[in-house]
Protein backbone atom coordinates (compact mmCIF):
# COMPACT_ATOMS: atom_id res chain seq x y z
CA UNK A 1 0.00 0.00 0.00
CA UNK A 2 1.56 3.64 -1.38
CA UNK A 3 2.19 5.99 1.10
CA UNK A 4 -0.55 8.25 0.26
CA UNK A 5 -3.21 5.25 0.17
CA UNK A 6 -2.02 4.65 3.92
CA UNK A 7 -2.67 8.27 5.20
CA UNK A 8 -6.56 9.33 4.61
CA UNK A 9 -7.70 12.51 5.58
CA UNK A 10 -10.90 12.52 7.41
CA UNK A 11 -12.10 16.34 7.66
CA UNK A 12 -8.87 17.92 9.30
CA UNK A 13 -7.22 14.99 10.88
CA UNK A 14 -4.66 12.11 9.35
CA UNK A 15 -6.05 8.87 9.67
CA UNK A 16 -2.98 5.55 9.77
CA UNK A 17 -4.09 2.49 8.02
CA UNK A 18 -1.82 -0.70 8.41
CA UNK A 19 -1.97 -4.20 7.35
CA UNK A 20 -2.34 -6.42 10.00
CA UNK A 21 -0.71 -9.50 8.56
CA UNK A 22 2.32 -7.70 7.39
CA UNK A 23 5.44 -7.29 10.07
CA UNK A 24 6.79 -4.47 8.78
CA UNK A 25 3.48 -2.31 8.97
CA UNK A 26 2.68 -3.50 12.49
CA UNK A 27 6.65 -2.04 13.65
CA UNK A 28 5.44 1.08 11.50
CA UNK A 29 2.24 1.51 13.80
CA UNK A 30 3.84 0.84 17.03
CA UNK A 31 6.47 3.95 16.33
CA UNK A 32 3.65 6.17 15.22
CA UNK A 33 1.56 5.71 18.34
CA UNK A 34 5.01 6.09 19.96
CA UNK A 35 5.44 9.34 18.42
CA UNK A 36 1.86 10.12 19.02
CA UNK A 37 1.24 9.70 22.44
CA UNK A 38 5.03 11.01 23.06
CA UNK A 39 4.01 14.16 21.13
CA UNK A 40 1.19 14.58 23.88
CA UNK A 41 2.49 13.41 27.05
CA UNK A 42 5.77 16.37 26.10
CA UNK A 43 3.44 18.90 25.80
CA UNK A 44 2.89 18.85 30.27
CA UNK A 45 -1.06 18.80 29.70
CA UNK A 46 -1.40 15.20 30.77
CA UNK A 47 -0.94 13.18 33.72
CA UNK A 48 -0.52 9.88 32.36
CA UNK A 49 -2.11 6.98 29.71
CA UNK A 50 -5.42 5.42 29.74
CA UNK A 51 -6.43 2.58 26.89
CA UNK A 52 -10.84 2.73 26.73
CA UNK A 53 -11.14 -0.32 25.54
CA UNK A 54 -14.71 -0.78 24.10
CA UNK A 55 -16.91 -3.65 22.86
CA UNK A 56 -18.42 -6.57 24.41
CA UNK A 57 -17.56 -10.36 24.61
CA UNK A 58 -20.90 -11.45 23.55
CA UNK A 59 -20.28 -10.77 19.63
CA UNK A 60 -17.32 -11.82 18.32
CA UNK A 61 -16.96 -8.95 15.82
CA UNK A 62 -17.15 -6.59 19.01
CA UNK A 63 -14.81 -8.68 21.17
CA UNK A 64 -11.76 -7.02 19.96
CA UNK A 65 -11.59 -4.15 22.46
CA UNK A 66 -12.31 -6.22 25.48
CA UNK A 67 -9.68 -9.04 24.10
CA UNK A 68 -7.12 -5.63 23.76
CA UNK A 69 -7.88 -4.70 27.10
CA UNK A 70 -7.73 -8.45 28.64
CA UNK A 71 -3.92 -8.75 27.00
CA UNK A 72 -2.85 -5.30 28.12
CA UNK A 73 -4.08 -6.54 31.65
CA UNK A 74 -1.84 -9.49 31.47
CA UNK A 75 1.09 -8.15 30.64
CA UNK A 76 1.12 -6.17 33.97
CA UNK A 77 1.74 -2.73 32.64
CA UNK A 78 3.73 -0.08 34.63
CA UNK A 79 2.73 2.83 32.48
CA UNK A 80 -0.78 2.47 31.35
CA UNK A 81 -4.02 2.21 32.72
CA UNK A 82 -6.86 0.22 31.04
CA UNK A 83 -10.56 0.34 31.12
CA UNK A 84 -12.69 -2.87 29.37
CA UNK A 85 -11.35 -5.96 29.71
CA UNK A 86 -13.47 -9.28 29.47
CA UNK A 87 -14.68 -9.91 32.48
CA UNK A 88 -15.64 -5.93 32.72
CA UNK A 89 -16.05 -4.76 29.24
CA UNK A 90 -17.38 -1.45 28.50
CA UNK A 91 -19.98 -1.04 25.60
CA UNK A 92 -23.12 0.66 24.61
CA UNK A 93 -25.03 -0.27 27.85
CA UNK A 94 -22.02 1.15 30.26
CA UNK A 95 -20.45 3.61 28.42
CA UNK A 96 -21.40 7.29 29.86
CA UNK A 97 -21.20 5.26 33.70
CA UNK A 98 -17.18 3.91 32.58
CA UNK A 99 -16.82 7.80 31.51
CA UNK A 100 -17.73 8.82 34.39
CA UNK A 101 -15.55 6.33 36.23
CA UNK A 102 -12.48 7.30 34.04
CA UNK A 103 -12.79 10.95 34.86
CA UNK A 104 -13.14 10.65 38.39
CA UNK A 105 -10.21 7.65 38.87
CA UNK A 106 -7.92 9.08 36.45
CA UNK A 107 -8.35 12.62 35.62
CA UNK A 108 -6.03 14.39 33.20
CA UNK A 109 -5.07 11.22 31.74
CA UNK A 110 -4.59 11.12 27.38
CA UNK A 111 -7.53 8.68 26.78
CA UNK A 112 -6.54 6.25 23.57
CA UNK A 113 -9.99 4.78 22.86
CA UNK A 114 -9.75 1.22 21.27
CA UNK A 115 -12.20 -0.51 19.40
CA UNK A 116 -13.08 -2.77 16.74
CA UNK A 117 -14.34 -0.89 13.28
CA UNK A 118 -15.91 -1.88 9.80
CA UNK A 119 -14.61 -0.65 6.44
CA UNK A 120 -14.26 -1.51 2.64
CA UNK A 121 -13.31 -5.16 2.22
CA UNK A 122 -10.32 -4.78 1.54
CA UNK A 123 -9.26 -2.43 4.62
CA UNK A 124 -10.69 -5.76 6.59
CA UNK A 125 -8.00 -6.77 9.14
CA UNK A 126 -6.54 -3.52 8.82
CA UNK A 127 -5.43 -1.38 11.50
CA UNK A 128 -6.14 2.50 11.93
CA UNK A 129 -4.56 5.03 14.12
CA UNK A 130 -5.39 8.51 14.47
CA UNK A 131 -5.74 11.79 16.32
CA UNK A 132 -8.82 13.49 17.83
CA UNK A 133 -12.11 11.27 19.41
CA UNK A 134 -13.86 8.19 18.05
CA UNK A 135 -17.38 7.68 17.73
CA UNK A 136 -18.21 4.01 18.94
CA UNK A 137 -20.89 2.24 17.27
CA UNK A 138 -21.15 4.29 13.95
CA UNK A 139 -20.29 1.14 11.92
CA UNK A 140 -23.53 -0.64 13.13
CA UNK A 141 -25.79 2.85 13.18
CA UNK A 142 -25.62 3.20 17.00
CA UNK A 143 -25.33 6.95 18.54
CA UNK A 144 -22.85 7.24 21.35
CA UNK A 145 -21.07 9.62 22.25
CA UNK A 146 -17.15 10.71 21.37
CA UNK A 147 -14.61 9.36 23.01
CA UNK A 148 -10.94 9.40 23.61
CA UNK A 149 -7.91 12.36 21.98
CA UNK A 150 -6.39 9.35 20.11
CA UNK A 151 -7.99 6.35 18.71
CA UNK A 152 -6.64 2.98 17.64
CA UNK A 153 -9.43 0.27 15.52
CA UNK A 154 -9.07 -2.78 13.98
CA UNK A 155 -11.20 -3.15 10.89
CA UNK A 156 -13.45 -6.34 11.26
CA UNK A 157 -15.40 -6.31 8.58
CA UNK A 158 -16.93 -4.45 5.67
CA UNK A 159 -19.61 -1.73 6.15
CA UNK A 160 -22.03 -3.09 2.89
CA UNK A 161 -25.39 -3.82 5.54
CA UNK A 162 -25.18 -1.63 8.65
CA UNK A 163 -26.49 -4.43 10.27
CA UNK A 164 -25.30 -4.82 14.26
CA UNK A 165 -25.88 -8.95 13.43
CA UNK A 166 -22.98 -8.78 10.84
CA UNK A 167 -20.60 -8.60 13.69
CA UNK A 168 -21.90 -12.18 15.44
CA UNK A 169 -20.44 -13.68 11.91
CA UNK A 170 -17.03 -12.18 12.04
CA UNK A 171 -14.19 -14.96 11.57
CA UNK A 172 -12.48 -14.96 15.06
CA UNK A 173 -8.89 -15.40 13.41
CA UNK A 174 -9.42 -11.58 12.34
CA UNK A 175 -10.13 -10.59 15.68
CA UNK A 176 -7.53 -12.69 17.42
CA UNK A 177 -4.81 -11.33 14.69
CA UNK A 178 -5.56 -7.73 15.40
CA UNK A 179 -5.81 -8.10 19.06
CA UNK A 180 -2.61 -9.69 19.72
CA UNK A 181 -0.62 -6.78 16.94
CA UNK A 182 -2.51 -4.41 18.25
CA UNK A 183 -1.54 -5.60 22.33
CA UNK A 184 1.81 -6.42 21.31
CA UNK A 185 2.12 -2.71 20.04
CA UNK A 186 1.02 -1.28 22.57
CA UNK A 187 3.43 -3.07 25.27
CA UNK A 188 6.32 -2.10 22.72
CA UNK A 189 5.47 1.26 23.11
CA UNK A 190 5.99 0.69 27.09
CA UNK A 191 9.15 -0.53 26.77
CA UNK A 192 10.26 2.39 24.57
CA UNK A 193 9.29 4.84 27.35
CA UNK A 194 11.18 2.44 29.83
CA UNK A 195 14.78 2.43 27.40
CA UNK A 196 14.16 6.52 26.69
CA UNK A 197 13.68 7.29 30.71
CA UNK A 198 16.49 4.78 31.57
CA UNK A 199 18.91 6.90 29.06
Amino acid sequence: MKLLERIRLCGSREIYYYDGKKEREIENFALQLYRMISGELESGRWKGVLFLCIGTDRSTGDSLGPLIGYKLREKRMKNVKVLGTLEKPVHAMNLEEYLKVAKWKYPGYLTVAVDASVGNAEHVGYITLGKGPLKPGLGVSKELREVGDLFITGIVGSCGSHDPLMLQSIRLSVVMRLADRISESIYFVEKLWDRTASV
